[in-house]
């Protein structure tokens, strides 16, 4: 399937229902992935029904035209980054969507995949770009940013408080040799960071360092906040947005624009009349994230992290 792109989706059920799909309805997937989410709301669809399904991974595109063979009359395959949600959307002759769902961060097929460059535990050219065919690599970046360049992507993506030890010790070591897989990269970290931090660690030391430069590669989370901003806008009265999230800097945009969209007057509160004009046009569903199940976990521990987020639109 899709050069061997499997999709197991992370609480199903729970992302479904969440959604409400409506037989008739628009919905989107943005990060349609192996396809997973989408072949359960395509599934929901009646014939009036209508699926958009996102992804700037080719890769993911090839899995979903296999996935949703059987329902290809009611669904339609973007290779496209989701931050153009508004101006496809209109392309298509729409005005808005139902249900906007969102599957963020990195794929079991894009971290198992080891020639895609993703993981720290596979050595691979090191390259971490979802859309393979346009963008900087990341290699380009930690051959050519600057140390507090590099310091600043690993702690504002990755909240890594060895970033400026890390930033340091890989700027040192391409003035021998040029950093050109993902084991040079790993083992140029794990030796930057002191041997009794690297003991109390329960993950692997380049894990945040990994996830910080994959983030800037793709500008995950400027993608992230510009479709969020615009959520308003992108949905029909009584549609729903839902997003599952994978890390705290994911997580924390998501909620902080849920909360901007459900919120009135935001004027000072020593103001004796709204002078703002400030409406919500959103109501949050879950004042806090869902969580997947022990038992989901016993089955895929990648959903550990996951954070399922819901509002609905006005």
């Amino acid at each position: 399937m899709g050069g061997g792109f499997t999709h197991v989706p992370v609480m199903p059920a729970e992302c479904l229902e969440a959604l409400m799909v409506r037989p008739d309805g628009v919905y989107v997937d943005c990060t349609a992935g192996g396809g997973g989410h989408s072949l359960l709301i395509a599934k929901s669809l009646g014939p009036a029904g209508r699926l958009i399904c996102i992804d700037r991974d080719m890769d993911a595109i090839h899995a979903c035209e296999e996935r949703l063979a059987g329902y290809r009359a009611r669904v339609t395959l973007v290779h496209a980054r989701y931050s153009s949600l508004r101006r496809l959307l209109s392309s298509l002759g729409l005005d808005g969507a139902d249900g906007i769902f969102m599957d963020l961060g990195v794929s079991s097929h894009q971290l198992d995949t080891a020639a895609r460059g993703f993981s720290f535990q596979k050595d691979a050219p090191l390259d971490m770009r979802m859309d393979t065919s346009v963008g900087e690599t990341a290699k380009d970046l930690v051959n050519r940013l600057p140390a507090d360049e590099l310091a600043e992507i690993l702690w504002k993506y990755g909240e890594e408080r060895y970033s400026r030890r890390i930033a340091e010790r890989i700027e040192r070591s391409r003035r021998t040799a040029a950093i050109e897989t993902t084991k040079q990269l790993a083992d140029i970290i794990v030796s930057a960071i002191p041997a009794a931090a690297r003991r109390a660690e329960q993950q692997h030391p380049a894990k945040r360092s990994f996830q910080a430069l994959r983030i800037a590669v793709n500008g995950e989370l400027d993608e992230l906040a510009e479709v969020l901003d615009e959520l308003p806008q992108l949905l029909h009265p009584s549609g729903r947005a839902a997003v599952l999230t994978f890390h705290s800097l994911e997580d924390r945009l998501v909620k902080a624009a849920f909360a901007r969209h459900s919120t009135g007057c935001t004027c000072p509160p020593d103001l004796p009349v709204c002078v703002c004009g400030h409406k919500p046009t959103m109501r949050v569903i879950t004042k806090k994230p869902i969580l997947p199940t022990q038992e989901e976990l016993q089955h895929n521990r990648r959903a550990a992290s996951a954070k399922l987020r819901v509002a609905q639109r006005l």
